[in-house]
């Protein structure tokens, strides 16, 4: 069953498998952007907070009695150090953005999301009537304006893009939040591949801007990338969060959040916010050797290298591995043209990272 697809898929250079890679190849193709995944001194102390408890798993939803003391001093945290009224922890960055996609979107409303949006917001526009989506070019703030401009409705806006893009590195334009509150419209903003990276203090867009958090402001991030950890977080006002928690299906109808996740999730926080100024420098020159090296002007730790072809992006791929080295080979419909995928992580080294880059270049 379904061979005659996995063939085409096979003959595309599309194939994907999972597989266990060798532990001591460096690692410079997943979103552990600051290394913390095997920092042992935080699993210590999320694992001693958890310990404390009396239970050791969520056992339900947050809404029956899932909610621990741990969900809230995380949320308790997150959202002053964000300066958001209100904080709700979820079980994952796609769970978060079809919570609010398919919560907040009311009859009559319309949802104008960027086309590269994260594939867990594109699938749940199809939960939504499809008069109600509207697409608009990637990163494109002047074609979101003119788009609403065309748009008659007596329902609320609702604006949805990225902090950092996950395959290209982009960072969203001011602009949109200036074309969210001329408009008064809902602004999310997809922070799982800017919050930890980018900003005076490292908590992602809104900091990059100097942006203080207004009514209409959404952020959601996940805790599986720069955060080390797995899971993700909702900020808004207080009353958006009250919505969500009874509206959006996504929240009550799963399992709370791991105990233990969302405790390694704090431990990172708090490593993040005291360690700011080491993390920005690291990652600046980082973002020096990718310049000097690959000539692309980062102002993340993604570097998406155009290649085009899928039989050539594995061919690399796989000359670096044989290297030592491992990085991302993205192919469609993840990307619309083949790329080396390469995180600038500051764990690993400059020596290392140069030699990567010299490798990938063709």
């Amino acid at each position: 069953m379904y061979e005659k697809e996995l063939n085409a898929i096979k003959k595309s250079n599309l194939y994907r498998q999972r597989k266990i890679f060798d532990e001591n190849l460096i690692d410079l193709a997943s979103n552990d952007y600051l290394g913390l995944s095997s920092n042992e001194t935080l699993f210590k102390n999320a694992y001693e907070n958890v310990l404390k408890q009396k239970y050791k798993s969520p056992k339900a939803s947050i809404l029956v009695n899932g909610y621990s003391p741990i969900h809230k001093k995380f949320e308790d945290d997150l959202k002053k150090a964000n300066k958001f009224e209100e904080a709700l922890v979820v079980g994952s960055g796609f769970l978060a953005n079809v919570s609010m996609i398919e919560a907040l979107v009311r009859k009559g409303d319309t949802l104008f999301i960027d086309e590269e949006y994260h594939a867990s917001g594109i699938l749940a526009t199809k939960l939504l009537k499809k008069e109600q989506v509207i697409l608009f070019s990637h990163n494109d703030y002047q074609d979101l304006e003119n788009k609403i401009k065309t748009r008659e409705t007596k329902g609320r806006f609702i604006i949805a893009i990225e902090g950092v893009y996950s395959m290209s590195g982009n960072i969203a334009h001011k602009e949109f939040f200036d074309i969210s509150n001329k408009y008064e419209a809902l602004l999310i903003v997809d922070e799982a591949h800017s919050s930890g990276v980018i900003g005076d203090n490292l908590l992602g867009i809104f900091d990059y801007y100097n942006i203080k958090p207004q009514k209409n402001h959404i952020k959601m991030g996940t805790l599986g990338k720069a955060y080390g950890s797995y899971g993700a977080y909702i900020l808004s006002s207080k009353n958006i969060i009250d919505f969500l928690i009874n509206r959006a299906k996504a929240v009550i109808y799963t399992t709370a959040p791991s105990l233990f996740d969302i405790a390694l999730a704090n431990e990172s926080l708090k490593y993040i916010l005291s360690n700011t100024n080491e993390i920005k420098t690291k990652i600046k020159d980082r973002q020096k050797v990718v310049k000097d090296e690959l000539g692309i002007e980062a102002k993340s730790l993604i570097i998406a290298y155009e290649i085009g072809e899928n039989k050539k992006v594995l061919e690399i791929q796989k000359e670096v591995l044989e290297k030592g080295y491992i990085v991302g080979a993205i192919r469609q419909p993840t990307v619309k043209s083949a790329i080396i995928r390469l995180i600038s992580k500051i764990d690993v080294s400059i020596n290392d990272l140069q030699k990567v880059c010299k490798l990938i270049k063709i």
